[in-house]
């Protein structure tokens, strides 16, 4: 007749494993952050892109397979936006596209917001302006959120990078 040894309960370690993974994520993702625990026990991040990330949410944004050749200059407070555009009726002439980028914060949701958004000094329509800012503004947050659980405090641009401050629950 054996002896069965007692086991002991395992202890929940779940909140210091997702804490753990929270942190891990940021680490590895491809724009920098700097993280600080609040006294409620939330996530402070700071996390920044460069101008080619940005860059590159702008045009998978935009994805119009005749605007080429996307460049964004940030500016302080406020990023350009150009590239080319072919013409669907005659591919071998291209129109100038341009637009001034500013984002912001609203109700812990990243925006973003168009102005002088012009194709060869003609404004683009307001319906196609309204679907970049919303498109735009998810690429980027999606590149420096992530997390579900991340609510947007504040986002600036410099002349060599965007920072984006965030607030992560549990």
């Amino acid at each position: 007749m054996g002896f069965k040894k007692q086991e002991k309960p395992t202890k929940t370690t779940s909140k210091p494993i997702s804490i753990f993974l929270i942190i891990l994520v940021f680490l590895l993702s491809a724009c920098r952050a700097n993280i600080s625990r609040n006294e409620d026990g939330s996530l402070n991040v700071e996390t920044t892109i460069s101008q080619q990330e940005l860059q590159e949410a702008i045009t998978a944004a935009i994805a119009d397979p005749l605007i080429k050749e996307i460049t964004v200059s940030l500016q302080a407070g406020y990023a350009l936006v150009s590239g080319t555009r072919e013409r669907l009726n005659d591919p071998g002439k291209t129109d100038t596209l341009s637009f001034r980028l500013d984002p912001g914060v609203s109700d812990g949701q990243l925006t973003a917001s168009i102005s002088n958004a012009e194709l060869d000094g003609n404004p683009i329509e307001q319906n196609r302006v309204d679907n970049w800012n919303q498109t735009i503004a998810n690429r980027i947050a999606n590149v420096g959120q992530r997390n579900p659980n991340a609510t947007s405090e504040s986002v600036s641009i410099t002349t060599s990078a965007v920072t984006m401050t965030w607030n992560v629950t549990r």
